[in-house]
């Protein structure tokens, strides 16, 4: 995607600021750029990338770009894979990141009337507090719940007449799953749901849909950007759009580092073009996707990206073949009465390596056969056979936040 002069012009402002402050990470790293080379598409794919392991050696708050007293918040991310990243937002930042996730609910075609379920967690996090600020900005009724307590969720849906749902996909599953275990369905009043933080695969997406009856919306972001809110699906369409006049995306090889045709699919890159309190430039979040092309059914001029189609560390190679949980889903799903959950398994025993999968298929359905089908499936597309292991609906674990799908224990 072509930077545009006015993109160019943000960079070479954030640089200069970061100069000027002349403190923290970024003052370092970019010690030898003079913004005011930075003239041209190449010239800005020359600046230097930046990697989540750099921003964790910078906790706690040495991503600041604006003195202590100009910081209103700070969000991180878990910390489950080491250090947490310590995000600074100035108000400017908030405000910007509620303007972005108002933004993304009016793409949606939620306004002021409906009522907004949020089930993300608040606190350190970025979701639930940016899935509220985007509600607030927009004018329609908060009602945030946070993640837990299906019995309360379900009977507040109930009593408020909630019209949305916000959460992650693993999350929407469970409680739809609830809805139609317990009867609820005609009592439910949702239309839309608004769904965040992970991946999830067309049987999911299907199945959430089929008990719910909602329209379904894929928002993006992440918290070392602003959180949640940078890009949402429009109607119709399954291109998320991404909002860049705040923030340039680029789409990279994963290993040249080098832009990827279009189409093609390869690791989201972005650069905060608006962000103060902790500017981010050529960050690589490890999430793939691919530009797509032309214009948009919408009308909408933002640039378009498939669904996050998995992350390069999610990466796993067993047996000389390489698998992302996309790679799994796209067999699994052309197995007829499989559903949307499942769950692998790799161990290393006897001098090889052994995948199992696990995976839920409706009532009725001959488990023998299916077993056997997903083996050969396997083994025509993607040239192993792993050890299948078939079970009933909702017997896999259900999750309130993100579901693993792939466990590894090889290391």
């Amino acid at each position: 995607m072509q930077i545009s002069e006015i993109q160019l012009e943000q960079v070479r402002n954030q640089i200069a600021r970061i100069k000027k402050f002349g403190k923290g990470f970024y003052a370092e790293k970019l010690k030898n750029i003079n913004p005011e080379d930075i003239k041209s598409q190449a010239d800005f794919e020359n600046l230097p990338f930046s990697s989540k392991q750099e921003l964790r050696d910078a906790y706690p708050l040495g991503l600041a770009c604006v003195p202590d007293e100009e910081i209103v918040r700070i969000h991180s991310s878990s910390g489950t894979t080491g250090t947490p990243v310590i995000i600074p937002y100035t108000q400017k930042d908030v405000d910007d990141w509620a303007t972005m996730f108002a933004r993304c609910y009016a793409m949606a075609g939620i306004t002021k009337k409906d009522r907004i379920h949020i089930t993300p967690g608040y606190g350190l996090w970025t979701a639930g507090i940016g899935f509220q600020l985007g509600c607030e900005k927009l004018g329609a009724m908060a009602i945030p719940m946070g993640p837990g307590n299906t019995e309360k969720q379900l009977q507040m849906m109930q009593d408020m007449q909630s019209t949305v749902l916000c959460a992650t996909s693993s999350y929407a599953l469970l409680l739809a799953e609830e809805i139609e275990k317990r009867g609820l369905k005609g009592k439910i009043h949702l239309k839309k749901g608004i769904i965040g933080s992970e991946r999830w695969g067309d049987k999911m997406r299907a199945r959430i849909k089929e008990i719910l009856g909602i329209e379904e919306y894929d928002i993006y972001g992440l918290t070392e950007i602003y959180g949640p809110g940078i890009g949402i699906n429009c109607p119709g369409e399954s291109g998320i759009h991404i909002w860049d006049d705040y923030v340039y995306i680029e789409i990279l090889d994963p290993v040249t580092g080098k832009p990827v045709a279009e189409g093609e699919t390869g690791e989201i890159t972005l650069t905060t073009l608006q962000k103060e309190g902790a500017p981010l430039f050529r960050f690589r979040t490890h999430d793939l996707a691919a530009f797509i092309p032309g214009q948009c059914s919408c009308g909408a001029k933002y640039p378009r990206i498939t669904p996050i189609l998995g992350r390069s560390d999610d990466m796993v190679k067993v047996k000389g073949c390489i698998l992302f949980p996309n790679t799994i889903e796209n067999v699994i799903k052309k197995v007829p009465g499989t559903l949307s959950e499942y769950r692998v398994e790799i161990e290393h025993a006897d001098g090889r390596d052994q995948l199992t999968l696990f995976v839920e298929v409706e009532g009725g359905v001959d488990r023998a056969e299916a077993a056997l089908t997903l083996q050969f499936k396997f083994k025509e597309e993607l040239k192993m056979t792993p050890l299948v292991k078939i079970v009933g609906e909702g017997d896999l674990p259900r999750s309130e936040k993100k579901t693993k799908r792939i466990i590894d224990k090889r290391f």
